[in-house]
C-alpha cells in the first residue's frame, strides 16, 4: 500500500496513493497516527469496554452497548457487505492497525498496547456513534413519563427532543444568486465538541478521485461533507424517527432461557450474560436480552422495553455507499450513492459544476403504527410491527434551500423536528443578496440573533415589578435579541430565562417529572426537567399545564432575581466546555450564540449555561474553483499536542475561516510509505521493522528528486540536475546488472537511498586494488521527520550491513563517501569501517574505507550506537 502524506500550513493531511485501495490503507495509517487514542475510546465505546480505562461512569454506556449488540451487528452488516467494499473497510483498518502500536507508544495517554481493529470495527463505531443521535429512542421515555404524569395532551407540550437540541445547519444557493454564478453549498454540523474533534479536515486522491472533505475518525472515506472538484455535497440530521421501544412481558425459567410475549404468543428469546471490567473497581455484569422486537435495554425485573433499529429488520448499515460518494462526478451520482444510505437518516444538499443541485432525504425509516413513534408500544399487539419502508422525499432547488434540523422535507419520517426559527433566519439572509460569495458564509454561520427571546420579553410589559427589575425589563424590551459574547444584554436576558426555567420547574404539576425515573441512568441526560422546560418554552406557555397567573408568577420572580445579580456579559456566563478523551474538561473561552440562533451553541438554561455542544466543523464549499472553498474546525488538525493541536481555536471562535488547499506546489511531503516485495527485511528492537526495497525510478522519482535536490544532499552531487535527468539516471541504474538502487524504509516509511555497485565494474574500481568479495554502497539518509532520533544512524547501519553481507560472497564493503563529508566519515567510523587513502574520482575527491566480514558480525556493539 504505497502512498504520500503532505500537510498544509494548518497541518492538514492531503493523502494521495495510485488507487482507491492504497488510499483507504492511508487513510486508516493517518487516522491512527494523528489520533490513536481517539481511535482507542472509539474502538472501546463501540465495543463496551469504556469502563476498563475511564472507570465506573463509563459502566452505564457499556451496558447499553452490549445490551443492544453493537459488535455483534457490525458483524452481520460487515458479512452483508459487497466484497469490494469490505476490501476497501479491510484496507482502511490494515492501515490503522500498522500505525496504531507506533503511534500509541508515543502517546501519553497509553498504559498498555492499543486495541487491535477488526475489518468490522468502522461499522461497529459507526453504529456506536449514532446509537443515540438526533430523534433517538430515549425521547420516547421521556414522553411516556409525561403521558403518565400529564395525560397525552402535554406531550406536544415539550416538543423538543434530545438531552440538548440538535442545531446543524446547511444551506445550497443556486448560481443565480452567486458572484461567479455557480453554486455554493455551505453549513455547520453540530455536535458535542471534543478534544481532539469529532470532524478531521482531509483530502484523500488517487489516480479514481481527489475529494476535500470532513471525514469521522475511525470512518474510511468522507461520509457527510466533501467536494470532489466537480461536485459538492453536505447533511444535516433528518430528525426521522427509526427506533421504536416495546414493553416487553418476560417469563424466566429455572434453566437459565427466557420468553418474550410476540403477537403470536410467547417465544423464545436469546439470553446470556457478560462481564464488562471496571477500572479501579470489580467487575460488572449485564444481562443481554434480544426477544423478536429487538434487544431488552430496560429490565426492572417486573416490566421490561426492548429497543429496535433498522438493524434489527436487516443488517446493513449503508457503507457501500461510501465510496460511490467519493468516485461522484455529478449530483447524479450523489442521488445514487445515497439511495444505499441507512443511518442516520439526513436531509442531504448536493451541487455540480454542471449546475445541478439535489435536496433530498437518504436513510430508512420503518413504516409503522403513528403510536410507535411517541412512546413505547406493547411488543405482543400484531399493529405495532414494522411493515418496510417509508419512500424518500425529494425537493427541486430554486435560487437557494436550507435545512436546519426543521420539519422540511423530513415531515412524516419523524414526531419532533427543531423549531423553524434557524431556518427561517438562514432563508432571511440568504434572500437578503444576490451576488454571494464563499467568504461571505461566514456571517451567516456566526450570526446569533435568537427569536424566541421576543416570545418571552414580550410577557413582562404587563408585570407589577420592583426598581430595579423595571430598568431591567426596559433594557430587555430595547435589545436587538443578540447572543453576542460581549453583549451585557444578552447575559441578563439569559440569567432571567434561566430563573424563570428553575421557577417553572418548581410548580406542582411538574413535581412528579422531577423524580427519578426507573428507567437505566444511561438515560438520564433525556429525563432532566429543567433541560426539557427550556428548550420547549414557546409551548409550554401557550396554555397546559402552567396557568397564566403562575406563569406571571414565575416571570415575575425570575426578573427580580435576574435583576438583583452583578453585571456580567453573555461570554462569562457562555463558556466551551468541550470533552476530553483523557484530561478532566476544561473551559477554553465564552462564545456568543444560543440554541435557537444559526451560531446554535447549546447550554442547558436553568443549570447551566456552559455547553458543550455546537458547530463541530463550518464549511463552504464553491462549485466555481474549489480552491476558494473554505473551512474551520473548534480545535485542530491534529489529535496529539502540538502545533495544530488548536491552532483553528481562536478562528473558529471568531467566526473565520481558513482556506481549502488543492495545489499539490503549495503543500509540504511529510511522509511517504512503500509496501513492495523487500530484498531484504531485518527487525531491530526499538527501532521497528526495516525493510530494503529495489527502487522503481517512475513511481520513486517524487522522492528521490526531493531528497537529492535539497542542499543537505550536496556531497550526492545532483543538487543542480533537473528531475529528468535524475529520472535518467535511476532508469539507467535500474537497466544495469552490476549496480542497483535500493530504499531502506522503516516502518513502510521510506528513511534512505541505497545504492550498491560491483567495484570492478565501476570508476572506483579504477583507484584502489579491488579485492575479491568487494562490494560497493553508497548511502544517502533521508531527513528525519520530527528531528533526530538517538541511534537512528546506528540501527541503520547494523541493518544495512545485515543486507550487504546476507550474500556470501560479499567479503568486504566498499564505501568512498566525499572526503568533505565529515558526516559521512564519522558515521562509517562509529560503524567498524576502517579507512583507506584519498582518491580521485570524476565527480569528486573521495575517502576510501573499508568494512570486512569478520570485522562487521565481531563489531555488532559499535555498530548499534
Amino acid at each position: 500500500m504505497n502512498f504520500v502524506c503532505y500537510r498544509d500550513a494548518w497541518g492538514v493531511p492531503h493523502l494521495r496513493a495510485a488507487d482507491p485501495q492504497s488510499l483507504a490503507f492511508a487513510q486508516g495509517h493517518n487516522a491512527a497516527a494523528d489520533r490513536a487514542w481517539q481511535l482507542e475510546t472509539l474502538l472501546r465505546r463501540a465495543t463496551g469496554t469504556s469502563a476498563a480505562i475511564f472507570g465506573a461512569e463509563w459502566l452505564p454506556w457499556d451496558r447499553l452497548a452490549r445490551q443492544t449488540g453493537i459488535v455483534d451487528a457490525a458483524r452481520a452488516a460487515f458479512e452483508q457487505l459487497d466484497a469490494a467494499t469490505a476490501e476497501w473497510v479491510g484496507a482502511y483498518v490494515a492501515g490503522v492497525n500498522a500505525a496504531l502500536p507506533t503511534a500509541a507508544a508515543s502517546a501519553p495517554e497509553f498504559h498498555g498496547p492499543p486495541g487491535l481493529w477488526e475489518p468490522w470495527t468502522p461499522l461497529a463505531v459507526w453504529h456506536a456513534e449514532h446509537l443515540l443521535f438526533g430523534s433517538g429512542f430515549p425521547a420516547k421515555l421521556w414522553r411516556e413519563r409525561v403521558i403518565e404524569h400529564l395525560g397525552e395532551d402535554a406531550v406536544g407540550r415539550f416538543a423538543m427532543d434530545g438531552p440538548a437540541p440538535t442545531g446543524s445547519n446547511g444551506w445550497i444557493v443556486d448560481g443565480s444568486l452567486t458572484a461567479s454564478g455557480a453554486p455554493i453549498v455551505a453549513g455547520d454540523p453540530h455536535r458535542f465538541l471534543q478534544l481532539p474533534g469529532a470532524y478531521q479536515q482531509i483530502r484523500l486522491a488517487c489516480d479514481e478521485f481527489d475529494v476535500v472533505g470532513l471525514a469521522m475518525p475511525g470512518i474510511p472515506g468522507i461520509a457527510h461533507f466533501g467536494h470532489t472538484g466537480g461536485v459538492a455535497w453536505g447533511i444535516t440530521n433528518a430528525m426521522a424517527d427509526t427506533q421504536d421501544l416495546f414493553h416487553e412481558r418476560l417469563r424466566r425459567h429455572e434453566d437459565g432461557t427466557v420468553e418474550a410475549l410476540g403477537p403470536d404468543g410467547w417465544e423464545p428469546a436469546r439470553s446470556w450474560t457478560e462481564t464488562i471490567e471496571v477500572a479501579g473497581s470489580e467487575a460488572a455484569s449485564v444481562d443481554v436480552i434480544v426477544t423478536g422486537r429487538g434487544s431488552v435495554v430496560a429490565d426492572d425485573g417486573e416490566t421490561a422495553m426492548s429497543v429496535r433499529s433498522p438493524l434489527h429488520a436487516e443488517p446493513e448499515l449503508g457503507f457501500a455507499a461510501l465510496p460511490k460518494l467519493l468516485r461522484a462526478r455529478t449530483v447524479a451520482d450523489i442521488d445514487a450513492a445515497l439511495d444505499g444510505w441507512v443511518l442516520p437518516v439526513n436531509v442531504a444538499m448536493a451541487a455540480d459544476t454542471a449546475g445541478g443541485l439535489l435536496h433530498r432525504v437518504a436513510g430508512r425509516v420503518p413504516e409503522r403504527d403513528p403510536a410507535n413513534f411517541v412512546r413505547p408500544v406493547p411488543a405482543w399487539e400484531p399493529r405495532y410491527a414494522w411493515n418496510g419502508w417509508k419512500p424518500s422525499a425529494s425537493k427541486e432547488v430554486s435560487g437557494f434551500a436550507a435545512m436546519a434540523n426543521d420539519r422540511g422535507i423530513s415531515s412524516g419520517l419523524g414526531t419532533e423536528f427543531c423549531a423553524p426559527h434557524r431556518v427561517e433566519r438562514i432563508r432571511e439572509l440568504l434572500e437578503a443578496r444576490g451576488d454571494w460569495t464563499a467568504a461571505d458564509m461566514a456571517a451567516i454561520h456566526t450570526d446569533t440573533h435568537l427569536p424566541t427571546a421576543a416570545t418571552l420579553i414580550g410577557l413582562l410589559p404587563g408585570l407589577e415589578l420592583s426598581g430595579p427589575a423595571e430598568l431591567l425589563r426596559k433594557r430587555l424590551l430595547a435589545w436587538d435579541c443578540r447572543m453576542d459574547a460581549d453583549s451585557a444584554d444578552a447575559a441578563a436576558f439569559a440569567a432571567f430565562r434561566a430563573a424563570f426555567v428553575r421557577g417553572l420547574a418548581a410548580l406542582p404539576a411538574f413535581a412528579p417529572l422531577a423524580e427519578p425515573s426507573r428507567y437505566p441512568e444511561v438515560f438520564a441526560p433525556w429525563l432532566v426537567l429543567e433541560v426539557r422546560i427550556a428548550f420547549a418554552l414557546e409551548h409550554l406557555l401557550n396554555g397546559g399545564p402552567v396557568s397564566e397567573a403562575e406563569r406571571d408568577a414565575a416571570l415575575r420572580e425570575a426578573i427580580e432575581e435576574a435583576a438583583a445579580l452583578p453585571a456580567t456579559t453573555w461570554g462569562e456566563m457562555h463558556r466551551l466546555v468541550p470533552w476530553r478523551d483523557a484530561d478532566p474538561p476544561e473551559a477554553l473561552a465564552g462564545m456568543s450564540g444560543d440554541a435557537d440562533c444559526v451560531l446554535s451553541t447549546s447550554g442547558a438554561p436553568g443549570l447551566t449555561e456552559d455547553f458543550a455542544r455546537g458547530p463541530a466543523a463550518r464549511w463552504v464549499w464553491d462549485l466555481d474553483d474549489r480552491e476558494r472553498s473554505l473551512w474551520v474546525v473548534p480545535f485542530g488538525a491534529s489529535g496529539a499536542p502540538g502545533p495544530h493541536f488548536r491552532d483553528q481555536f481562536p478562528l473558529w471562535r471568531a467566526g473565520e475561516l481558513i482556506p481549502v488547499v488543492t495545489d499539490w506546489r503549495r503543500l509540504q511531503e511529510e511522509y511517504r510509505m512503500i509496501d513492495r516485495p523487500a530484498a531484504f527485511e531485518r527487525t531491530l528492537d526499538g527501532f521497528g521493522t526495516v525493510s530494503i526495497v529495489p527502487v522503481r525510478p517512475g513511481e520513486d522519482l517524487d522522492l528521490i528528486y526531493g531528497w537529492v535536490a535539497e542542499e543537505r544532499a550536496r556531497f550526492w552531487g545532483m543538487t543542480e540536475h533537473t528531475r529528468e535527468y535524475v529520472l535518467e539516471i535511476y532508469e539507467y541504474l535500474d537497466s544495469l546488472e552490476t549496480h542497483h538502487a535500493y530504499l531502506a524504509l522503516r516502518d513502510g516509511e521510506p528513511i534512505a537511498l541505497v545504492q550498491t555497485y560491483e567495484p570492478d565494474a565501476d570508476p572506483v574500481g579504477e583507484c584502489y586494488e579491488v579485492e575479491p568479495g568487494d562490494f560497493g554502497m553508497h548511502l544517502l539518509v533521508a531527513p528525519a521527520r520530527g528531528g533526530a532520533q538517538a541511534g537512528f544512524t546506528g540501527k541503520l547501519m547494523s541493518a544495512l550491513t545485515a543486507f550487504l553481507f546476507a550474500d556470501p560472497r560479499h567479503l568486504r564493503i566498499v564505501v568512498e563517501p566525499d572526503a568533505r563529508n565529515e558526516r559521512a566519515i564519522t558515521r562509517m567510523r562509529r560503524t567498524g569501517f576502517t579507512f583507506g587513502p584519498e582518491i580521485q574520482l570524476p565527480d569528486k575527491t573521495a575517502r576510501l574505507a573499508f568494512l570486512r566480514r569478520e570485522d562487521a558480525f565481531g563489531n555488532r556493539a559499535s555498530a548499534s550506537r
